[in-house]
């Protein structure tokens, strides 16, 4: 599977029938489902980074089923991601509205009769009544069965446009950390050339010191041991051959594909760590050393702009 982002967009729309338009009416028309007197529903997908798999549906009221069904889908296609569903119902043009007169003549009457019992001097409100839910009835009211059926027949279609978008931005991702990758490779190339120059330098500087602080010491050569030691320590080798280890890896997860996301962001977690081990050892060095310096400040910049990307794979 190839590397994705988790940020993408898809939309489809379709149209609802009764049964009796559906058994009376050819199975495509061309237009849009106002057109064609029918109600339609669009269907649209948004997703964007997550550090797991997190739904959110916004569907007409009285679709439990159909969230049900659209979350086993949506689970089998994604791994990770914030994902917005949402089932939007078109109505046909020539589609009646009525009035829900028991509905409207209940809420008048508790009004009224409020207003008697507090002694109140007021008078319903129809823009009021009139948002209420259920108030006003479409002479073509849609069956829960019909919109869950409608719905799931083209959520596959969804999906595929969906991964196809974040499919294409994660190309896009993958080819800018393969660049990083080879600019934190020449970097730790760069530490690699000045090491044993460095490490010379500071044996040098080190048993200097130690000379004017020891004299004719008794425990000058135990202390020269110890110089040694430190200076053992203080070699970057584990570092660079860490780094060089992680590169390699990293491009082999890229190769890979799938579902690689963490696995980056915990491999830069361990590269940022080696680069400032590495910095740290390094640290209160002149000359030369200025110039592992300098590569190790390039090995950071190029592990945070990597774990920006990182953080928008799945």
């Amino acid at each position: 599977m190839p590397i994705r982002s988790m940020t993408g967009f898809a939309q489809v729309k379709g149209e609802l029938r009764n049964a009796d338009n559906a058994s009376q009416q050819p199975a495509k028309r061309s237009g849009s489902p106002q057109q064609n007197g029918h109600a339609g529903f669009a269907l649209s997908l948004k997703s964007v980074n997550h550090r797991f798999l997190d739904l959110h549906f916004r569907l007409p009221s009285g679709c439990d089923s159909l969230e049900m069904q659209l979350r086993r889908r949506l689970k089998e296609k994604i791994a990770r991601g914030h994902v917005e569903v949402a089932v939007n119902l078109e109505r046909a043009n020539n589609e009646i509205i009525a009035l829900n007169r028991p509905l409207v003549s209940a809420y008048i009457a508790a009004f009224r009769a409020a207003s008697v019992e507090y002694s109140l001097a007021a008078v319903p409100d129809l823009n009021a009544i009139l948002r209420m839910p259920g108030a006003l009835e479409s002479g073509q009211e849609l069956e829960d069965e019909a919109l869950e059926s409608a719905v799931i027949t083209r959520i596959e279609e969804a999906l595929d446009r969906l991964n196809q978008m974040r499919e294409q931005e994660g190309r896009s991702i993958e080819r800018e950390l393969r660049q990083r990758m080879a600019h934190l490779a020449e970097a730790v190339k760069t530490v690699q050339l000045y090491r044993r120059t460095v490490l010379r330098s500071y044996v040098e500087k080190l048993q200097t010191r130690l000379q004017e602080l020891l004299g004719s010491n008794p425990d000058r050569e135990r202390a020269m041991q110890e110089a040694a030691l430190l200076v053992d320590r203080s070699d970057i080798q584990e570092e660079i051959v860490r780094l060089e280890n992680h590169v390699q890896h990293f491009l082999d997860l890229l190769d890979q594909g799938g579902e690689v996301g963490k696995k980056l962001d915990f491999l830069l977690q361990e590269m940022n760590r080696e680069a400032n081990t590495l910095l740290s050892k390094t640290s209160g060095l002149a000359g030369e050393a200025l110039k592992i310096t300098e590569a190790g400040l390039v090995m950071k910049a190029e592990i945070e702009k990597s774990r920006e990307q990182v953080q928008n794979l799945e």
